[in-house]
């Protein structure tokens, strides 16, 4: 018989699945007449997206699980319908063309952000909600270290994570902190925009690249001519807006942006990597001086079958900065391990802490965890 390459699990098995009655059931629910009652039983059970598209049953995504419905096929129709509760003629007719659509509507009680595709079965869409009160970083329970990325004057900081992480409620709460606390001129530039801020203590102005500018890179580069403090731009997809943001951060101004990777050094090797060997040392220096922090997050599943966040967290400090510009980066993660004391914490850290808090199983931890094996080490014997 051969030998498994996995080693032993130290831990019991994970526990069964939740009994049914936990799970959502649409035995009693009839399907809605219309999309916005569709997307309202999603806001009323706490559902994060909903899946619809021609020749498949509805479907939504449950605390990270796909939930079907029961409910019957979609059909041309009934989609064609469904896209017109939502977006204009001319948006249709866009997709139709271009197979792809991104956008954003507001029902009454939830806005949500519409990604359309076409595939083999059809036409598809899938709605996320977004929440229309932002919470607060207390109501997140996000470490004290971002409040204190969020008073500083300028520089670049950074939030990664996979799809569906959370990373557009952490960063719309740091916004939200600043527009409550200080008087500043906040703009973001969003594709598109997903939570909703109204301006308090400081000035915001919320651009929708589509709807209020044409171009992403050229909002970005018109952004430094319009006198923000801060700035907070979706994702860093290419050379050109990593260079833009070093040069926003460089001028004084404080830069919020977004990276799928998952974990915090990975975040600094995608940004270097976006740079030829040629240009690295140049680019090492720049990092090195704008980067203030970077905020790592993934979801894990917890023991009352919700989920809490971990976090990744990166403090650019001066040994930091030095490590950056002599690309080294793997030390950097050492000093992340042993910095608690600036606010720097490893993903292991954070969901150690999730499972001593007993909130989440220890299998659930390992399963997520980014060095599985290291964790499983720092639990042995311990649970």
């Amino acid at each position: 018989m051969s030998q498994s390459p996995f080693p032993p699990s130290p831990f019991p098995a994970a526990p069964p699945s939740p009994p049914a009655a936990s799970r959502p059931s649409f035995e009693s629910i009839s399907q809605p007449d219309n999309l916005e009652g569709i997307v309202r039983i999603a806001h009323e059970q706490g559902f994060s997206d909903v899946h619809l598209g021609v020749g498949e049953e509805p479907r939504f995504r449950a605390r990270g699980e796909m939930a079907g419905t029961g409910w019957p096929s979609t059909d041309a129709a009934r989609f064609n319908g469904w896209m017109r509760e939502m977006l204009s003629p001319a948006a249709i007719d866009g997709f139709q063309r271009d197979k792809d659509y991104d956008g954003s509507h507001a029902f009454p009680f939830v806005r949500v952000r519409i990604n359309l595709m076409d595939s083999l079965r059809g036409p598809a869409m899938v709605l996320r909600l977004v929440p229309q009160k932002i919470a607060s970083l207390e109501d997140l329970n996000l470490p004290p270290v971002l409040q204190e990325l969020c008073r500083r004057p300028k520089g670049m900081v950074l939030v990664s994570g996979a799809t569906g992480s959370g990373k557009s409620t952490t960063m719309a709460a740091m916004v939200d902190w600043i527009n409550s606390n200080q008087s500043r001129h906040i703009l973001t530039i969003e594709d598109p925009v997903e939570f909703v801020h109204v301006s308090r203590r400081s000035l915001i102005r919320q651009r929708e690249v589509g709807q209020h500018t044409k171009l992403f890179a050229k909002a970005l580069r018109a952004a430094l001519r319009e006198d923000p403090d801060v700035i907070l731009i979706g994702e860093i997809r290419d050379r050109e807006t990593l260079a833009t943001a070093i040069e926003a951060s460089q001028t004084g101004h404080l830069l919020f942006a977004t990276l799928h990777t998952n974990s915090a050094i990975k975040t600094v090797e995608r940004m270097l990597g976006m740079y030829p060997p040629s240009e690295q040392e140049s680019v090492r220096r720049a990092v090195s001086e704008t980067l203030l922090g970077v905020i790592a997050q993934g979801l894990v599943k917890t023991n009352d079958g919700k989920r809490a966040a971990y976090h990744d967290i990166l403090i650019n400090t001066d040994a930091c900065k030095d490590y950056i510009q002599r690309g080294e980066l793997d030390a950097i993660e050492q000093i992340m391990g042993r910095s608690g004391f600036d606010g720097m914490q490893t993903a292991n850290q954070s969901l150690q802490i999730l499972v001593e808090q007993g909130r989440v199983n220890p299998v659930d931890a390992i399963a997520e965890s980014p060095k599985a094996n290291e964790l499983a080490q720092a639990l042995r014997g311990r649970y």
